[in-house]
């Protein structure tokens, strides 16, 4: 993404939304980091924060500073807190104006929020704008931890959080070592139309898979894209794996009637597994997302649950 110049009548418009006078509890010596444009950010004051991704909203709160947050957008449903929070939209289609009404103090935003001449205007405005880089694998988890620890002044916190979460990827692959012959399966992003939309490479799907044992099986396919019923026939899928928030209501016998998937061998066994939307968002649940959905794929495994965790949930389930 390259940010562009925007007009100083936007930029005064938007001055008039900014703190009058920062929380003095919250007062912190400042600091500066590099954002995922490695553009220098100078962090001031954190006691007003908009959390702009599930994953970054994930691990503001894990690291304590949920008081702190004054707004969200759509993604962000975990933890529970999050739904007192007042909403921003839609992280790819926000307003500058609903961001800056909150009267942050800091804005920390994963990396493709958008559209871009808005994410232009905030990261022009006075309010710091951390943009978080985005990722699909265990280092892309940590970086996010790490990263975002050093934003709000929590380095020894969030290093304790990411060695956790570090700890949690190891137990999962140890079990994941029991896999003998991995699994194909489609990712299904939701179905219109009797086309559904399958998850290809460069994707957060494809990443879960990965982590989770799981080959893709639309490798072949970039990005989130329609299936073609050739393709998908061709790939021989032994699973579909769908997202509950969206397909919830589709049961076996309604995904394997589609053309895409009818006389695959995921049809045949009526494998449908349904994950949380969580499980794409690559926060602090990564892990156990990955382990949860291997052992719905890979149930003759008997994988054991990992180790709870102050920020883990539930969310993966294998449809009968």
């Amino acid at each position: 993404m390259q940010r562009t110049t925007i007009s100083l009548l936007i930029a005064g418009a938007l001055l008039a939304w900014l703190p009058c006078s920062p929380d003095v509890a919250h007062a912190q010596s400042s600091r500066t980091i590099s954002d995922a444009e490695v553009l220098k950010v100078e962090i001031r004051d954190t006691s007003r924060i908009v959390t702009i991704g599930a994953a970054i909203t994930e691990i503001v709160f894990a690291l304590g500073h949920g008081d702190r947050v004054v707004g969200v957008d759509q993604t962000s449903t975990f933890p529970p807190a999050v739904r007192t929070k007042p909403n921003v939209g839609y992280m790819r289609a926000l307003s500058a104006e609903g961001v800056m009404s909150l009267a942050p103090s800091l804005i920390v935003a994963t990396e493709g929020s958008g559209p871009p001449d808005v994410i232009d205007i905030l990261a022009r405005a006075s309010v710091p704008f951390v943009l978080v880089p985005e990722g699909y694998d265990e280092a892309a988890v940590l970086r996010k931890v790490r990263y975002i620890a050093q934003v709000l002044g929590e380095k020894e916190n969030g290093e304790a959080m990411a060695l956790a979460i570090s700890a949690d990827f190891k137990a999962m692959r140890a079990q994941l070592e029991k896999i003998s012959s991995p699994r194909k399966g489609v990712f299904v992003f939701a179905v219109g139309g009797g086309t559904p939309t399958v998850g290809g490479n460069k994707t957060s799907a494809d990443g879960m898979f990965a982590l989770s044992g799981i080959e893709n099986a639309m490798r072949s396919v970039s990005g989130y894209k329609p299936a073609v019923a050739e393709a998908t026939l061709a790939a021989a899928p032994d699973v579909v794996v769908t997202m509950l928030e969206r397909n919830h209501s589709l049961e076996p016998s309604e995904m394997f009637a589609l053309p895409a998937f009818a006389g695959t061998p995921a049809a045949r066994d009526k494998r449908l597994v349904a994950i949380s939307s969580y499980a794409l968002t690559f926060g602090p649940r990564t892990a156990h997302a990955a382990r949860n959905l291997a052992a719905a794929v890979y149930p003759e495994l008997s994988l054991s649950p990992l180790q709870p965790r102050p920020w883990t949930g539930e969310g993966v389930a294998a449809k009968p």
